[in-house]
């Protein structure tokens, strides 16, 4: 799922690539990804796109005049960018094309996602904070204004494991499970602790750590073409993803905790004091 990082450097590629352009043609090929009727998808065509912005894990592309055309790429879905874009609208059928957005210079981008669910979501509204995902967001991470003492305010009062509240859009925008994984291993920090008992210095050390690893991964992306950024997520990762590699800091093996639909992995030395976690699936299957 593309999280904070590439979000961020997919706006800057497209601020590059679309401001100042026209978007002569919106076509969707799969009626599932639109999430608003009115205004319409025509709505946006034949405007020129004055600015792209991100909220959280949305992308926003402004139009001159006119509505917002806002994506949230979901768990599978990605961007391509076309420096040409096929002659004609392309065939319908089963494939990952969702939707396609056409310039006046011949260029564009396709909307993709892979597997069978569709979450992958197109929205089309005069104010972003029309859309609910949006609307309920919590602070930017990388604000300004999001200070140690914003991050203490936030978790003193959760009753929850700190894994699941940096998870939370409403409380951390922008944050998902690989970069949640990475923060906790930077921090030291088991992703079962419970965020509201965090000590003064922990907090303080967790808060750097979620600065650091998201500036960092940023700065990684930044500039790469919308093509390379999965593979700069996955080349930068530490921890997430790499269930049975040592650990890059002390060389123990990364373990990985599975639950319904998803997994978390970290290290039992850098984070647990050596003992690893129950793993809720092999817990039941055991029983």
């Amino acid at each position: 799922m593309p999280e904070l990082p590439e979000v961020e450097a997919l706006k800057d590629f497209l601020t590059e690539h679309l401001v100042g352009h026209e978007i002569v043609r919106v076509l969707p090929m799969a009626i599932s990804v639109l999430k608003t009727y009115d205004p319409p998808l025509t709505a946006v065509e034949g405007r020129e796109v004055t600015a792209v912005r991100r909220h959280g894990k949305f992308l926003d592309l402004q139009t001159a005049g006119g509505p917002h055309l806002i994506t949230h790429l979901a768990r599978a879905g990605w961007l391509h960018w076309k420096d040409r874009l096929p002659d004609g609208p392309p065939r319908p059928g089963k494939g990952p094309l969702a939707l396609r957005v056409a310039l006046e210079t011949g260029e564009g981008f396709d909307l993709t996602e892979a597997g069978t669910q569709k979450r992958l979501a197109v929205y089309v509204v005069q104010d972003p904070q029309q859309v609910p995902g949006i609307a309920r967001l919590g602070p930017d991470p990388l604000a300004d204004d999001f200070d140690e003492p914003r991050l203490a305010a936030l978790l003193k009062d959760e009753r929850r494991q700190i894994k699941g509240a940096l998870r939370d859009q409403s409380l951390i925008a922008g944050v998902g499970n690989a970069y949640s994984d990475e923060i906790l291993h930077a921090a030291k920090m088991s992703p079962f602790k419970l965020a509201a008992k965090l000590t003064p210095q922990e907090t303080s050390t967790l808060y750097e750590a979620l600065r650091t690893t998201l500036t960092e991964a940023v700065d990684r992306s930044r500039g790469l073409a919308a093509g390379r950024l999965k593979a700069e997520k996955k080349s930068g990762l530490r921890v997430h993803g790499r269930t049975g590699e040592p650990c890059p800091v002390c060389g123990d093996t990364i373990r990985e905790v599975s639950f319904s639909d998803s997994s978390l992995q970290y290290c039992p030395t850098c984070q647990t004091g050596g003992k690893p976690l129950a793993d809720r699936r092999m817990s039941r299957l055991l029983k």
